[in-house]
């Protein structure tokens, strides 16, 4: 069996919604974020993902999108083709795209994925593009965050904080 290559798996809104957009036959999962330093914490978090449907979807912040919303100094430190490549390295990843705006959910809604997924550190209510899904008939899952991982405290100990 052909896997694709990382290049093959990033791909243009209008190309992820020909492979994996309405109507579909497949479940389709769908994630995002900026992932920048990706960790353990992110690997475990996107296989828990990808085992919610036939198909995972990541969204990824621009690095124009990931600097307006970085939570510590200058983000991001991966540029967004390099983290979008990394991602899309990962066999739970079937495909990654981009996204400039703050939130994703112009992405959601066009995609309206099966299930809308995001980590522990979210409440339900939080989740940009939940009420979209759940119209539309699909779900939202919080997974739980791996205790000890987050790129924040990965940062502050490269910085030498801790």
């Amino acid at each position: 069996m052909s896997v694709p290559t990382p290049d093959r798996k990033v791909l243009t809104w209008e190309e992820v919604l020909r492979l994996h957009g309405r109507p579909r036959a497949h479940r389709v999962v769908f994630t995002n974020g900026c992932f920048d330093l990706l960790h353990r914490g992110h690997a475990a978090y996107l296989n828990a993902a990808r085992a919610l449907g036939d198909a995972l979807v990541v969204g990824v912040n621009t690095d124009a999108s990931a600097d307006r919303l970085a939570k510590e100094g200058s983000r991001p430190l991966v540029g967004e083709k390099d983290r979008a490549y990394v991602l899309a390295s990962l066999a739970c990843v079937d495909a990654v795209t981009l996204f400039d705006e703050d939130t994703p959910l112009a992405l959601i809604s066009a995609l309206l994925p099966d299930v809308l997924v995001k980590g522990g550190d979210y409440t339900p209510e939080a989740i940009v593009g939940r009420d979209v899904v759940e119209a539309a008939g699909g779900e939202t899952v919080v997974i739980p965050t791996v205790e000890g991982y987050s790129t924040t405290a990965l940062l502050r100990r490269i910085r030498g904080g801790g």
